[in-house]
């Protein structure tokens, strides 16, 4: 009997997420030294795989470029070690003498981990060493485009896992994937907590399903170039960022906008860097093929260079073209290139000064990036923190957008989870790691005594008594006389 493909999802999800549940039991007892033993050998082995793996998601999604996702890889493995290999996440982790407090931290169970196409490989590493780093189970779902490079990467983190003593089942992933295993694996109830990097369907799904998720929101990050800024090295960030691994980041640039006093120096540096401005007609044409007329991406167009973009859409640029550049006057509906494009596009506006700039950023992340990424190259500390005010959690400065998001070339936490805080519809504005995969325990001791005070009497019986006995018969008597008096005086 052949069973149904997608009965035999739902089974298959049923199964990896009882199996991770048991072994999560198990993994809760394990110790500090123990976890980090496990940790290692998932790095190790994510290193060693790097390659393979990201040739593996560039040959199943045909997006990004081969030595872009070895670095993400990388990133995702011995950079996030770097940083987290300290961090306390097994029995005590803080301890408060001064006010009596103990903090503790306890797992959360199983996590579903839920994978995107564009960094299919990445964030399954990533996912798996923050959810074992924090003694917790993970079952990851991916991308259906990307479903045999994620399932690679999940078992070479399981492999190394239970090699170096992790329960067996700990790392699950689908191997047959469909919606139903999907929806499935995001209400059966051995599954504690969603962590949902992927479409704004699939995160509003996660928060849908009736159980603790730490879902992302899209990126739409504008880049201003404030007249204060090193353009030669603000136009290379630009690229930088823009061209790595084809822009399949979040957090990569999507529109640039440039003060009108220094349009000439940017637009010639943009040119020297190797980008190609469309005309009007060139823009609507490449515009209309990546983004859709509701304002979604086109698949077919992300995580593509400028050149395949270019020969898809039937337009002729320079050969070693990195980026194409289409100007916009609005924003929204209308203006494609305004909206979130993870390919090699952007969109570009010229402003009189950086107020100016600081309106049209806000517009341009309410138009589909709020609470997530935006960018300034600008020497004037006194600017760059008034742009701190706009609806974004992070505010990059002088660096490449996408590698500055994720932590590759600033001070935040590596991550491929970046939350958009309450602003983008997430439940965190963070760089997700495992801190925000445990519970924490707090031992409280009694630091104050108890006493009880009587309350103070305003009025006692002998004071009223003194008053009342202070008024003489002769006043009571007037008083009466003047009662009586006014009485008559009504009924007249």
């Amino acid at each position: 009997m052949t069973l149904d493909k997608d009965l035999l999802s739902i089974y298959e999800a049923r199964t990896i997420a009882r199996d991770s549940e048991k072994a999560q039991k198990r993994l809760a007892s394990f110790d500090e030294a123990e976890i980090d033993i496990i940790i290692k050998a998932m790095v190790n082995a994510a290193v060693q795989n790097a390659e393979k793996l990201a040739e593996m998601a560039v040959e199943d999604t045909g997006f990004g470029r081969v030595e872009d996702k070895i670095l993400k890889n990388l990133v995702a493995s011995k950079d996030l070690y770097d940083f987290i290999g300290d961090m306390k996440t097994v029995g005590i982790i803080n301890r408060d003498e001064e006010n009596g407090i103990i903090e503790i931290a306890e797992p959360m169970g199983v996590i579903l981990g839920i994978i995107p196409s564009t960094n299919p490989t990445s964030t399954a590493i990533f996912k798996s060493i923050i959810s074992l780093k924090s003694r917790n189970g993970i079952v990851m779902t991916p991308h259906p485009a990307a479903a045999r490079c994620t399932y690679e990467a999940a078992m070479i983190m399981a492999e190394a896992a239970e090699s170096a003593g992790a329960p067996k089942g700990i790392i699950g992933c689908m191997r047959n994937v469909s919606m139903q295993a999907t929806n499935e694996l995001m209400k059966c109830p051995q599954v504690s907590m969603i962590l949902a990097t992927g479409g704004p369907g699939m995160v509003k799904a996660a928060y849908s399903a009736g159980k603790p998720a730490l879902g992302v929101g899209p990126g739409n990050s504008p880049v201003f170039i404030e007249r204060s800024a090193d353009v030669k090295k603000a136009v290379n960030d630009i690229i930088i960022g823009k061209t790595f691994d084809n822009s399949t980041i979040c957090a990569s640039e999507q529109s640039l906008v440039v003060e009108n006093c220094i349009k000439t120096e940017v637009v010639a540096e943009l040119k020297k860097a190797g980008a190609y401005f469309m005309t009007t007609e060139e823009t609507e044409i490449v515009g209309n093929c990546v983004v859709k007329p509701n304002g979604d991406m086109n698949a077919a167009y992300v995580g593509k260079s400028a050149e395949d973009i270019a020969k898809k859409a039937g337009i002729n640029i320079p050969a070693g073209t990195k980026v194409l550049i289409g100007e916009q006057l609005g924003v929204g509906k209308g203006f494609p290139l305004s909206y979130e494009k993870l390919t090699c596009v952007l969109g570009f506006y010229t402003v009189d000064d950086w107020k100016e700039a600081c309106n049209l950023c806000i517009e341009l992340l309410n138009n589909g990036g709020v609470g997530h990424t935006m960018c300034i190259h600008s020497q004037n500390e006194d600017i760059i923190m008034r742009f701190a005010e706009k609806p974004v959690f992070r505010i990059l400065v002088n660096v490449p957008s996408s590698l500055g998001g994720v932590g590759v070339l600033t001070g935040l936490s590596p991550s491929f989870t970046l939350g958009c805080g309450t602003w983008g519809g997430s439940a965190t504005s963070d760089n997700v790691t495992p801190l925000h995969l445990i519970n924490i325990k707090r031992i409280a001791y009694g630091i104050k005594d108890f006493k009880r005070e009587e309350p103070a009497c305003t009025a006692t019986q002998e004071s009223i008594s003194d008053k009342i006995g202070s008024v003489s018969s002769t006043d009571i008597a007037n008083i009466v006389e003047d009662v009586l008096r006014s009485l008559k005086d009504i009924s007249k």
